[in-house]
């Protein structure tokens, strides 16, 4: 016989509901407590999925299962996240936009973060709201909502999308040569997620001395984000002045660019010439010195035939 499956208000999550498992797979009872999105229909999200312009508030829900045989105490959060779900530690975008509904002393307010109790074997639907701020971009912000519990954590993705005009733009920055490498930072300056494509070039006094293919770097950057990375260059000039220039592209028609100018110098062989040449040199002005030195004698120190020519009387 099924369980009964009644229909429960948390203290704090007005419209928080509780459902009792009709069964937990063994699958989940193995591995403990689980955080997903509220399902909306047979098989389920993935992600949560939200649209709106600016100014407005989305609302959404997370389910938290407990199949275990005793309350589970879970803490849920916002998070900003990059393209590729990498949940950051810091919130100024969509995991700010994030909130629960908390009450304090009878009132109803928002919070960042809310703390649920969920019973054994059931399941709690805990909803949550994202407030788009008036000056916010278009184009897409992901985000995440953030569980834990039990020394773990489970995150859901918020898939956020800002109506407006979309706009693609890449920007190339601080690029320089250094150690065994070309390093350099890439900005988003657009609305949209980009997944750049970069292309490297190197040219001498002889010649091209660098030249790669473009290929699409393994990264999704985020609108208003930065990565800094750097380029392998095991193999450059021993000696040579180049001109060093990157190039980036992705959808949406972005593109951006950035040169710099490095020498090679084998300072090594040129220090130990150097120091030779310097020795060299010294040595001849040493005998160059000596050469025009001055003979200094005196009366006593004449030769006979000298003597002679003086009328001396030796």
């Amino acid at each position: 016989m099924p369980y009964p499956r009644p229909v429960l208000r948390l203290p704090l999550l007005p419209f928080a509901v509780l459902s009792l498992l009709v069964a937990a797979p063994a699958a989940v009872a193995d591995e403990g407590w689980s955080l997903t999105p509220v399902t909306g229909g047979a098989d389920g999200r993935p992600y949560v999925y939200a649209e709106g312009g600016p100014g407005t508030v989305l609302e959404d829900a997370v389910s938290v299962f407990n199949p275990g045989g005793k309350p589970l105490t879970v803490r849920l959060g916002g998070a900003d996240a990059d393209a590729g779900f990498t949940v950051r530690s810091e919130s100024a975008d969509t995991g700010a936009w994030i909130g629960f509904a908390r009450t304090t002393d009878g009132r109803r307010t928002a919070a960042h973060t809310v703390t649920v109790t969920v019973p054994a074997r059931t399941r709690a639907d805990v909803p949550f709201t994202v407030t788009v701020p008036v000056g916010a971009a278009p184009g897409d912000h992901p985000g995440a909502i953030v569980a834990s519990a039990d020394g773990r954590s489970s995150a859901v993705r918020v898939q956020l999308r800002v109506s407006g005009t979309a706009l693609s733009a890449l920007t190339v920055e601080h690029l320089a040569v250094r150690g065994g490498g070309i390093s350099y930072e890439l900005v988003n300056r657009g609305t949209t997620v980009l997944t750049p494509t970069l292309a490297v070039r190197a040219d001498g006094v002889f010649g091209r001395v660098l030249d790669r293919a473009p290929r699409t770097l393994p990264l999704r950057l985020p609108p208003g984000h930065r990565v800094r990375l750097t380029e392998p260059w095991p193999r450059r000039p021993a000696l040579d002045a180049v001109d060093v220039r990157l190039t980036v592209t992705a959808a949406g028609g972005a593109h951006g660019s950035a040169a710099v100018q490095a020498g090679f110098v084998p300072w090594g062989p040129v220090a130990r010439a150097g120091a030779g040449l310097f020795t060299a040199a010294g040595a001849a002005v040493a005998v160059r010195r000596r050469r025009r030195r001055p003979s200094v004698r005196g009366t006593g120190d004449r030769t006979p035939a000298e003597a002679e020519l003086t009328g001396a009387v030796l």
